[in-house]
């Protein structure tokens, strides 16, 4: 095969003619038209509206549906309950594999939490099913609700998150402790947090016999394809799953859970296309959300404010038939050089629906309390936080004694505080006012994500007109994959990116693996890469032994593609068109398929990380006690960057989502009932354009060769580890008041 100039370049370099670009979305457009094809916009022919009755109940059991009043309206096709139903062909209680959680689709009257599903009311119209839902008027019997992180005994789970252990450590921390001139003692709390994407769930399901077509939205094409075939007992083959376009994920969207399996079996119940859409409040259960912790953080420091002890414990909750543990203490294994870390968790059961992934799942929760707790060390010491933070990053991963990129954390928190002017902060609190009397605080904290891969597949190819072709079945939630993705495939195929049909979004393309973890630009890209480079060699191989090519017997010269031609490596003036390459080889086209995974040997050695520092100003009113955000700086180092408008969007969005956990984001179960009181959008708070201050986004240049070919890091969701606390800090500055309950409230720092 000749050799081929594919190779990566430093982060700053411009790779081929469109990574690197600030290129527009491809989607905009379709989108600012109202011209995009989300889910629940599909209409077949024939189709019917199915609304789910939800328990409001936290536990019991259904002890009677008004069945008869429902069909007896006006428009109502069928009723789908416990008892009456199409079979599934296995158990949805039976786990078959670790990213299957158990689901509510009527296998039972038993009710484990508030908004569960009890009940499907099939109808000719929206507003049919709807009224049809009411009138089934059921009954309960109630049993008391479990609420609460101190609802009953706690465990310790088998693993958190996704098969992490519970407890990690390093060294002797009770030793480190004993030694410390300065420790502090400290506990955060953060609040139950739902995704709230702007689309709801949704599918629009249509069976032909033993083939179905679904339109759903979905972060992970395959996993609900197999979730499908295994749930009703057929073949791949016979599923075809649409998903072009996402109005937002978050994580929610990741697995299969029930309400789609519920539009899926109201369609074969009635053998009509059925649509399901959940409404908004009905998101608050059946589809995950981050559950609640409370935290414990242990540290101590020597004279000199070095760490000498880390002690990070974490309580959180799953619900009371399945298992998902956020995995909060885990933050505290990647960023600050102790000689001895411990990071622990346990857990109680509670009638809730399973907490599941959340964005930065772990990292978001823990990150608040730890970065927190760091600036409650640096107080302690007497010095400032970003000289603490300084004197104490981790060189190496503290916990593996991995080497990482830590030169880039270093880079960030030095770019960041100059951009912000962190050297005139003052070291006491509630020391500056601003011409109107506000409270004026600035506070920081450290951003850190995994630089995660997971495997995928493309297919590429090359036609005789001189265009391409990359194929792969990735997904666009808003983040822009579309764009990013294209402008990996028109450089891996040699070509403009207006010269290449990038297809993706549906079920019968190349596996890309999930859309999850800020994984899936390197994931996806790798794969395309890959393609990219295994169609370009076969070309080459039509062309270097042709000799009627002008690149005949290149060898190990070897070629370049770019614009279209298969240039001589050693000789520019030699090269030839992919057109004329395949017209003389009497070939329509060439295609091939690559395939992107991690480097299990570069996993071994190195720890991979994403890093940077976030830099937030607060006003106070001290009479008031209300808050203000007015101006955030973040610096993150997240390797290549492929598209730097996608990216700094991205990188907001993180930066506003960790204002809204330190100061917005709550749901409130009621004690009494375990049902959320605020299931809404106008009660459960998140910032609206008015809180949103002006954003500064910094992209450290950074070149990691040992993440994957590309050198690409996700920044889907490091904006938020670092803000959450910045935000928190900055409150304290101004204020003096130390809140440990999140998010802050304005009765906290009255009293």
């Amino acid at each position: 095969m000749p050799e081929l100039n594919l190779t990566s370049a430093p982060a700053h370099l411009r790779h081929g003619s469109s990574i690197g670009q600030p290129l527009t979305r491809r989607d905009g457009v379709l989108k600012v038209k109202g011209q995009a094809t989300y889910a629940a916009d599909n209409h077949p022919p024939g189709m019917l509206f199915a609304v789910m009755a939800v328990s409001s109940i936290a536990h019991g059991r259904v002890t009677s549906l008004d069945v008869a009043a429902a069909k007896r309206h006006p428009g109502v096709v069928d009723v789908m309950t416990p008892d009456h139903k199409p079979q599934l062909a296995i158990d949805p209680e039976i786990k078959t594999n670790p990213f299957v959680f158990r689901m509510e689709v009527l296998q039972s009257n038993e009710v484990r939490y508030a908004n569960q599903p009890i009940a499907v009311v099939i109808a000719e119209t929206l507003e049919a099913a709807t009224e049809g839902a009411v009138l089934l008027a059921p009954c309960y019997e109630t049993l008391p609700a479990l609420v609460g992180l101190d609802a009953g005994e706690s465990f310790v789970p088998p693993v958190v998150g996704v098969g992490n252990p519970a407890e990690n450590h390093r060294g002797d921390v009770e030793a480190g402790l004993a030694s410390a001139e300065k420790q502090i003692d400290v506990v955060y709390e953060t609040p139950p947090q739902y995704h709230n994407a702007m689309e709801p769930h949704a599918i629009v399901a249509s069976w032909d016999d033993d083939s179905v077509q679904i339109d759903m939205p979905t972060q992970g094409l395959m996993l609900s394809l197999t979730r499908v075939a295994e749930l009703f007992g057929i073949a791949h083959d016979k599923i075809h799953i649409r998903s072009p376009f996402l109005g937002g994920g978050f994580g929610s969207k990741g697995l299969m859970a029930g309400p789609p399996v519920l539009g899926l079996m109201a369609a074969k119940l009635v053998g009509r296309p059925v649509k399901l859409v959940l409404r908004r409040e009905q998101m608050y259960g059946p589809v995950g959300h981050r559950a609640p912790t409370r935290q414990r953080l242990r540290i101590g420091a020597d004279g000199e404010g070095c760490l000498t002890a880390l002690d990070h414990h974490a309580r959180t909750v799953s619900s009371t038939f399945d298992d998902f543990y956020e995995p909060a203490a885990d933050a505290s294994h990647t960023l600050y050089a102790a000689p001895a870390i411990r990071t622990s968790h346990d857990a109680v059961r509670v009638n809730t629906g399973t907490p599941l992934f959340m964005r930065a799942p772990g990292e978001a929760t823990g990150s608040i309390a730890l970065e927190s707790a760091i600036d409650e060390m640096a107080w302690a010491c007497g010095m400032d936080p970003l000289a603490f933070r300084l004197k104490n990053y981790a060189e190496v991963e503290p916990i593996t004694g991995k080497p990482f990129s830590s030169k880039a954390l270093r880079a960030c928190y030095d770019q960041g505080a100059a951009r912000f002017g962190w050297s005139k902060r003052s070291l006491q609190p509630r020391q500056t006012r601003d011409d109107a009397g506000l409270l004026v605080g600035w506070g920081m904290g450290t951003a850190t994500f995994p630089a995660l891969m997971f495997q995928a597949e493309a297919r590429a190819a090359i036609r005789r007109d001189g265009t391409g072709a990359m194929e792969i079945g990735a997904h666009d939630m808003g983040q822009g994959a579309w764009t990013a993705l294209a402008q990996i495939a028109a450089d891996a195929v040699g070509l403009d990116i207006d010269r290449v049909e990038f297809k993706a979004g549906t079920s019968d393309l190349p596996d890309a693996g999930i859309a999850g973890g800020s994984a899936h630009t390197a994931t996806a890209g790798a794969a395309i890469h890959s393609a990219g480079a295994a169609v370009i060699a076969k070309l080459a191989d039509l062309a270097t032994k042709d000799q009627r090519s002008p690149l005949f017997g290149a060898g190990n010269a070897g070629v370049i593609a770019r614009d279209g031609r298969l240039i001589r490596r050693d000789d520019e003036n030699r090269s030839e068109s992919y057109t004329e390459i395949l017209a003389r080889a009497g070939v329509a086209e060439v295609e091939a398929r690559g395939t992107g995974a991690p480097n299990p040997a570069a996993m071994e050695e190195y720890a991979m990380h994403a890093h940077g520092a976030v830099f937030a100003e607060v006003k106070v009113d001290p009479e008031l006690g209300q808050i203000r955000v007015t101006r955030m700086v973040g610096a993150f180092a997240a390797g290549r960057i492929v598209n730097p408008h996608l990216v700094k969007s991205q990188l907001f969005g993180g930066m506003i989502w960790g204002m809204s956990f330190a100061l917005h984001e709550e749901a409130i179960t009621d004690r009494r009932s375990g049902r959320i009181m605020n299931a809404n959008l106008g009660e459960y708070h998140i910032p609206v354009n008015a809180d949103v201050p002006p954003l500064d986004v910094i992209t450290v240049d950074e070149y990691d060769p040992h993440v994957n070919a590309l050198g690409i890091k996700g920044v889907g969701e490091i904006g938020i580890t670092g803000s959450a606390g910045a935000v928190a800090n900055a409150v304290w500055h101004a204020t003096g008041v130390r809140v440990r309950r999140f998010p802050i409230r304005i009765e906290e720092l009255l009293t």
